[in-house]
Protein backbone atom coordinates (compact mmCIF):
# COMPACT_ATOMS: atom_id res chain seq x y z
CA UNK A 1 0.00 0.00 0.00
CA UNK A 2 1.45 3.36 -0.86
CA UNK A 3 1.51 6.29 1.44
CA UNK A 4 -0.85 8.42 -0.63
CA UNK A 5 -3.39 5.57 -0.36
CA UNK A 6 -3.05 4.95 3.17
CA UNK A 7 -2.94 9.20 3.90
CA UNK A 8 -6.30 9.01 1.72
CA UNK A 9 -8.23 6.50 3.70
CA UNK A 10 -7.44 8.19 7.14
CA UNK A 11 -8.25 11.74 5.66
CA UNK A 12 -11.78 10.01 4.49
CA UNK A 13 -12.40 8.40 7.89
CA UNK A 14 -11.48 11.29 9.67
CA UNK A 15 -13.83 13.43 7.67
CA UNK A 16 -16.46 10.72 7.78
CA UNK A 17 -15.82 11.30 11.51
CA UNK A 18 -16.22 14.89 11.15
CA UNK A 19 -18.55 14.81 9.29
CA UNK A 20 -21.05 13.33 11.26
CA UNK A 21 -20.04 15.28 14.99
CA UNK A 22 -20.87 17.88 12.85
CA UNK A 23 -24.47 16.60 11.80
CA UNK A 24 -24.98 15.75 15.31
CA UNK A 25 -23.90 18.95 16.57
CA UNK A 26 -26.44 20.60 14.08
CA UNK A 27 -29.40 18.11 15.08
CA UNK A 28 -29.09 19.08 18.49
CA UNK A 29 -28.68 22.96 17.92
CA UNK A 30 -31.87 22.62 15.61
CA UNK A 31 -33.94 20.38 18.35
CA UNK A 32 -32.49 23.88 21.45
CA UNK A 33 -33.81 26.41 19.13
CA UNK A 34 -37.14 24.55 18.59
CA UNK A 35 -37.12 24.17 22.82
CA UNK A 36 -36.08 27.61 23.27
CA UNK A 37 -38.95 28.46 21.00
CA UNK A 38 -41.74 26.25 23.04
CA UNK A 39 -40.11 28.17 26.30
CA UNK A 40 -40.49 31.35 24.89
CA UNK A 41 -44.03 30.92 24.13
CA UNK A 42 -44.91 28.85 27.51
CA UNK A 43 -43.33 31.26 29.98
CA UNK A 44 -45.85 33.82 30.00
CA UNK A 45 -49.13 31.92 30.53
CA UNK A 46 -46.47 30.12 34.13
CA UNK A 47 -44.57 33.15 34.78
CA UNK A 48 -44.93 37.38 35.44
CA UNK A 49 -42.62 39.42 35.28
CA UNK A 50 -41.11 41.60 37.82
CA UNK A 51 -42.26 44.74 36.54
CA UNK A 52 -45.70 43.23 36.73
CA UNK A 53 -45.75 42.24 40.00
CA UNK A 54 -44.46 45.61 41.69
CA UNK A 55 -47.19 47.02 39.33
CA UNK A 56 -50.03 44.93 40.67
CA UNK A 57 -48.90 44.53 44.19
CA UNK A 58 -48.16 48.45 44.40
CA UNK A 59 -51.80 49.09 45.87
CA UNK A 60 -51.01 46.67 48.50
CA UNK A 61 -48.31 48.40 49.42
CA UNK A 62 -50.62 51.76 49.67
CA UNK A 63 -52.91 50.52 51.89
CA UNK A 64 -50.62 48.63 54.15
CA UNK A 65 -48.68 51.67 54.52
CA UNK A 66 -52.25 53.98 55.50
CA UNK A 67 -52.84 51.06 58.00
CA UNK A 68 -49.39 51.43 59.50
CA UNK A 69 -49.30 55.16 59.64
CA UNK A 70 -52.85 54.80 61.36
CA UNK A 71 -51.22 52.16 63.90
CA UNK A 72 -48.29 54.45 64.55
CA UNK A 73 -50.71 57.06 65.67
CA UNK A 74 -52.81 55.45 67.67
CA UNK A 75 -49.75 53.90 69.68
CA UNK A 76 -48.52 57.63 69.55
CA UNK A 77 -52.24 58.37 72.34
CA UNK A 78 -51.70 55.12 74.40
Amino acid sequence: MEYKTAFDIVLGAALTVLGWVARELWGAVKELRADFAKLRAELPREYVLKEDMKEAFEPVHQKLDKIFDKLEEKADKV
